[in-house]
């Protein structure tokens, strides 16, 4: 899929696609967004020190919920209309193009590597590397997260039949999701289904909280950590 071509108005198609649920793309960002935070702070404690890279970051989108919250953030796409729009999106970030194999960067330069529904874009095939590569740039001790589409949800196959760049999607479960993280060598495994409910009131933030376990939420994430030598 060449994502060039759905630079301009990337935000207007995604609502188009999320209409029927009465909230728009932002929602979503925002939720993944206040996952990811919470998630850095519990392995971290302070999060203002951090480099955090978004591996697929798109026309920076999610960065503009997180730039205040991270030290460092760095985003890289194969797409350079995207990664062009993207530093006018999120002018504190930094970002830059890649070939969609190896990650320009050296070993252990990021605390956090994470991917926000990127992998379903990848060809299968190409799916042990992609994890590979976000293991290899981040440091000992440090974390990183993948959030996909769950295909157990009905609703979220409907999303991606109305979305028109999910024509190449290949949807993968988080017990495959897990296996990669395996092979990759990640350990500490941890993994939680989300967005229930698109609403923001608190006690539906106690309901998803309560049914992490349940594999019928709209999305998932999965983190690893990568182990210290010993």
């Amino acid at each position: 899929m060449d994502f060039n071509q759905y630079t301009a108005g990337y935000s207007k198609r995604v609502d188009d696609a999320v209409s029927f649920s009465g909230r728009d793309h932002d929602f979503f960002l925002e939720v993944k967004a206040r996952r990811l935070i919470e998630i850095a702070r519990q392995r971290f404690g302070r999060t203002s020190d951090l480099a955090v890279l978004d591996v697929g970051c798109g026309v920076g989108l999610m960065e503009r919920f997180l730039l205040p919250h991270f030290g460092r953030i760095h985003g890289v796409d194969i797409a350079a209309e995207s990664i062009r729009e993207a530093k006018e999106n999120a002018p504190g970030g930094e970002f830059s193009k890649y070939d969609g194999s190896a990650l320009p960067f050296g070993d252990g330069e990021f605390d956090v590597a994470f991917a926000v529904c990127v992998l379903h874009h990848v060809p299968p095939a190409e799916w042990e590397r992609f994890v590979a590569e976000m293991f290899r740039v981040v440091k000992p001790g440090g974390l990183v997260a993948i959030f996909e589409h769950n295909p157990l949800n009905p609703l979220t196959r409907l999303v991606v039949s109305r979305c028109e760049f999910d024509q190449d999607a290949v949807l993968l479960t988080a017990g495959t999701a897990r296996r990669l993280f395996r092979g990759a060598g990640l350990g500490s495994i941890e993994w939680r289904y989300f967005l229930f409910f698109p609403w923001r009131a608190r006690i539906f933030g106690m309901f998803e909280r309560f049914f992490s376990w349940l594999p019928l939420g709209a999305q998932y994430y999965i983190l690893g950590g990568k182990e210290r030598a010993s």
